[in-house]
């Protein structure tokens, strides 16, 4: 498995004094565990596997080792604690100065927003990937708000549809983040703020209501809660049963002998195509659609529509991708796929592997799968077409 390019630093180094507890703020309790420990949580929940710096106080490194260097060893994420600095940007400076060589993609993030879903980590990172400069978790601002005096007297109602609530993870392209920080001269009181300075374009992606920072008393008893909630007796976590769903598809050999078959995402020369309104992968639609009634979506039909024009001759990949897409959007990451195709032809076995590895990659998961025939009975045994039955797992993010 290649090295991830991206890499969190999670900024957990401030003492907290608003919250009124004796730990610094990233090691208060929280639930079961600690707000760091619900932020890291998070971030271990990413599609992606990042190298993970955690910048803590001076006297708790040891501490954050032992505690969550074991948990990011068990899902493969390289990890480090640093020491913070005396302010914020410091503090981010320590955790850069750390990271690994290969590192394309920084996001930074406060420990003091722990309830962050993973999905908000995986669309920075997609963000900074396609724009390729700085982008930022942002929500719109709801309520009105007024610019005051230092007598808290109302100068003017200040015009909220240019105003955005910005949150973190931050992301950038590491080497402008880099740059960034070796040219700043002043404090910023965020990352984006920084790298503006630099003239670095930073753009704003939509944020989540979860995000918010714990500051104060009130914050901190709004996060536990929101953890009591998703929690049982004994700390399990309520709703974190797995989902299983199921998809069945059914596809006739093409009348034209020219038509290309397309299956379990790969283009079998010499083999006569299956027919459909897309290129007939009875394979990744079963895969589609067990994924999508696992997660409660419904099908591929009602998603994806079977005269809709876009999906004309579309590949297996195209529908794959965007199932993915609204598993995770719905609070869910695929656990495995498991893929049975019923047929007489093609020979699956050449090139089973090459199969799994290409559906597993497209799913983000392991994805395995086998064929058997119908010794000679039905349509699938007369060699009229093919059956793909898949199961999928899920699990909420």
């Amino acid at each position: 498995m290649s090295a991830s390019t991206v890499a969190v630093i999670v900024v957990a180094a401030g003492s907290g004094m608003r919250l009124g507890h004796s730990e610094p703020k990233a090691f208060v309790p929280l639930g079961d565990d600690t707000i760091l420990g619900i932020a890291l949580d998070a971030v271990l929940g990413m599609r992606e596997t990042p190298s993970i710096v955690v910048v803590v106080p001076a006297d708790r490194v040891d501490e954050a080792r032992a505690r969550y260097e074991p948990l990011a060893a068990a899902a493969s994420a390289p990890f480090d604690v640093v020491t913070g600095g005396a302010t914020r940007q410091e503090s981010v400076a320590n955790g850069l100065a750390v990271l690994p060589h290969g590192i394309a993609t920084v996001l930074v993030h406060d420990a003091a927003r722990p309830l962050t879903p993973s999905i908000v980590f995986d669309e920075v990172v997609a963000a900074v990937r396609s724009r390729g400069h700085g982008v930022v978790p942002a929500l719109d601002v709801v309520d009105t708000i007024k610019r005051v005096d230092a007598h808290r007297r109302v100068l003017e109602t200040v015009d909220r549809t240019e105003l955005a609530a910005v949150q973190t993870p931050q992301g950038f392209p590491r080497r402008a983040l880099d740059a960034a920080y070796a040219a700043a001269t002043v404090e910023y009181t965020d990352d984006a703020a920084l790298a503006a300075s630099a003239d670095i374009a930073v753009d704003a992606v939509p944020g989540d209501a979860r995000s918010f920072k714990v500051t104060v008393p009130a914050d901190l008893r709004r996060a536990e809660a929101i953890v009591a909630e998703r929690t049982g007796p004994g700390g399990a976590r309520r709703g974190g049963l797995p989902r299983i769903g199921t998809g069945v598809d059914v596809h006739a050999f093409a009348d034209d002998p020219n038509t290309p078959l397309w299956l379990a995402g790969l283009h079998w020369p010499g083999e006569r195509g299956l027919s459909g309104h897309s290129d007939g992968d009875a394979a990744c639609h079963a895969m589609c659609d067990a994924l999508l009634a696992a997660a409660g979506l419904g099908d591929v039909g009602g998603v994806f529509g079977t005269g809709d024009p876009r999906f004309e001759g579309a590949h297996g990949e195209v529908f794959i991708t965007e199932t993915v897409r609204r598993v995770r959007e719905a609070g869910f990451v695929v656990g495995n796929v498991t893929l049975q195709l019923v047929g007489n032809r093609p020979k699956l076995a050449p090139r089973r592997a090459e199969a799994e590895a290409l559906l597993s990659t497209l799913v983000g998961a392991p994805v395995s799968v086998a064929a058997t025939t119908s010794d000679a009975l039905g349509f699938t045994g007369r060699g009229e077409g093919v059956t793909a039955i898949a199961t999928a797992l899920i699990v909420p993010a």
